[in-house]
């Protein structure tokens, strides 16, 4: 099954492409690779979630706020592509968790965008390398940041 197909038959409706918050491009696309720089956990009303786990929000907040991350960065591969079709597998996931010295549960916050890639591109292609960082700040107290590296026909 195709993942525009898949994102119909999970009735995952995509928001529109984040604008860039500064100088660079949202996603570049060179030799068969497509880069997408760092996106946050855009809400449909235009608020960033922020906060930090351990502290403000628990991994639950996280995990959904990764999971939106997902979201916006499918919605920049529709965009920069034509379709998320092109995308032929998710090489890799480095995700930031602004989160307190005491908080060790990254990955799981992190895993919010990594099953959504799972279940929109697949068991084998969707699921990539990853890291799973945690970090005392990020852009605008945003809670996590989410890069990523895919694999597309161009």
């Amino acid at each position: 099954m195709s993942a525009e197909a898949r994102l119909k038959e999970l009735g995952i409706e995509l928001p529109t492409a984040p604008k860039p918050m500064g100088v660079y491009k949202p996603i570049v696309v060179t030799n068969g690779m497509a880069y997408l720089s760092g996106h946050g956990p855009l809400q449909h009303n235009g608020q960033l979630i922020t906060g930090r786990l351990g502290l403000d929000l628990d991994v639950e907040a996280g995990y959904d706020a990764a999971r939106l991350t997902g979201m916006g960065m499918l919605a920049t591969l529709q965009a920069g592509l034509g379709s998320l079709d092109k995308v032929r597998r998710v090489v890799k996931v480095l995700g930031l968790v602004r989160s307190t010295d005491s908080f060790d549960q990254q990955p799981a916050v992190i895993n919010g965008c990594s099953e959504l890639f799972r279940d929109v591109f697949g068991e084998d292609a969707g699921v990539a390398a990853r890291s799973a960082l945690g970090t005392n700040a990020l852009p605008g107290a945003i809670a996590v940041e989410i890069e990523a590296i895919f694999e597309v026909d161009a």
